[in-house]
């Protein structure tokens, strides 16, 4: 029988042919924790369960990246007493203060790769489906079990399949892709399933995280786009990997739903307050003034995306009375922007630039909001209280939107700077 990329991934996994609907124990590629629950983990592994190692330092990575650096004395004491744990475990793949967010630095690392089942502490780790594996969110409990033994057991998720056709007009992204996704079927329309996204091959890595993290925002299980295309190849080149011969897309694979998008007739969307699946084109929101534009998160703070408001902000400024604040998602994407003129670019449009990590997007420091304030966010979420006050304004857009509006000072087209 055909199977899905979940399917394929699972079932190698649980060494045994699995299908949609089955519960199977697998064996994990790859634990993922960060610093925001670490404390909770360690706890769980080794009072609750009784296990002093990690079931195979090789495949464990821990990244500090969530209030990084350090906004508080206990977030101080909590991120010593990780790296102290971190060396007794002789855990090797350790990235500390200002290398980023772990999914796009796994991803960059070479350590999340096709075929994998990747278990993470974080509920975006659905991140790792960018370069084809099967990336999943879990909680402390399960975390700490897939640390102790390195098996974990899911039930196989259905896949909704995103297929898209066409090609994007200037000024529209995989951001408008995935909040169109949102918009037609909903915060909760893909459950505990796959989202299978299809027909993107000219996609940048980046931009294939920004769909991969969004498949959480509609409830999915896990987020893979279709690992196929130039970018993928030259990123597989890079790390001296080949894709495995028995992940491929199988045509009688069984879907629960397909979603078809026009990608030439898409234009921006626009997430507004309160919910991600609240969804409206850009052109139809009106004027809505904003006091803070934050570009960043594992979605849309890469290389590609500080390039593409850099494109659109050079020799301009932005609007009085906003605040324009960019967070890179990696030190290698702050690097490439300070190489190639990006990050002088938006400097001197008046940006402020801080350090490469989660920042606000979690509401916890680096520029959250303050009660009645409005941002343009590139992020993922813009539920109450997710950048800070609950009685703060969240609209989600994408790179090319971030710019025009901290130019215009309301949340503008990119094509109103041609």
């Amino acid at each position: 029988m055909a199977q899905t990329l979940a399917e394929q991934i699972i079932s190698r996994a649980a060494g045994r042919p699995v299908r949609a609907g089955e519960n199977a124990v697998v064996a994990i590629d790859l634990v993922m924790m960060h610093d925001s629950i670490s404390p909770s983990i360690i706890k769980v592994l080794h009072s609750e369960l009784g296990a002093e190692r990690v079931f195979d330092p090789e495949r464990v990575a821990v990244v500090i990246d969530h209030v990084a650096p350090a906004a508080t004395i206990q977030n101080a004491e909590h991120q010593a007493n990780l790296r102290r744990w971190v060396r007794q475990q002789g855990i090797r793949h350790f990235f500390d203060v200002g290398r980023g967010i772990s999914h796009p630095v796994l991803v960059e690392e070479g350590l999340a790769r096709p075929g994998m089942v990747i278990v993470g502490s974080d509920s975006h780790s659905t991140g790792y489906g960018t370069v084809g594996a099967f990336g999943t969110g879990m909680g402390t409990t399960d975390i700490a079990l897939a640390l102790a033994t390195g098996r974990t057991w899911l039930r196989v998720p259905e896949t909704v399949r995103v297929q898209a056709h066409g090609h994007m007009r200037p000024g529209v992204s995989a951001k408008d892709l995935g909040l169109k996704v949102a918009r037609e079927i909903g915060a909760d329309g893909a459950t505990y399933q796959s989202v299978e996204w299809h027909g993107l091959d000219e996609l940048s890595l980046g931009e294939r995280m920004t769909l991969a993290t969004l498949s959480i925002e509609v409830g999915g299980k896990a987020g893979i786009v279709v690992p196929t295309g130039a970018a993928i190849e030259a990123h597989m080149a890079q790390h001296g990997y080949q894709m495995p011969e028995w992940l491929r897309v199988e045509a009688r694979a069984t879907y629960s739903r397909v979603v078809e998008i026009d990608l030439s007739v898409l234009e921006p969307q626009i997430s507004v307050p309160h919910q991600v699946d609240t969804v409206v084109d850009l052109s139809a929101l009106g004027r809505v003034e904003v006091d803070v534009v934050y570009l960043g998160t594992c979605t849309n703070g890469h290389h590609e995306h500080m390039a593409a408001a850099a494109r659109l902000m050079k020799g301009r400024k932005i609007a009085p009375g906003v605040r324009m604040i960019v967070v890179p998602t990696s030190s290698e994407a702050l690097l490439r922007a300070t190489e190639d003129g990006t990050l002088a670019t938006l400097i001197a449009a008046g940006a402020a630039i801080g350090t490469p990590g989660c920042g606000a997007c979690i509401g916890r420091h680096m520029g959250v909001l303050a009660p009645g304030e409005t941002c343009l966010f590139t992020g993922n979420r813009n539920f109450r209280g997710r950048m800070g006050s609950p009685e703060a304004q969240i609209y989600l857009g994408s790179p090319e939107v971030a710019a025009a509006t901290a130019l215009a000072g309301y949340i503008a087209h990119p094509a109103e700077l041609v």
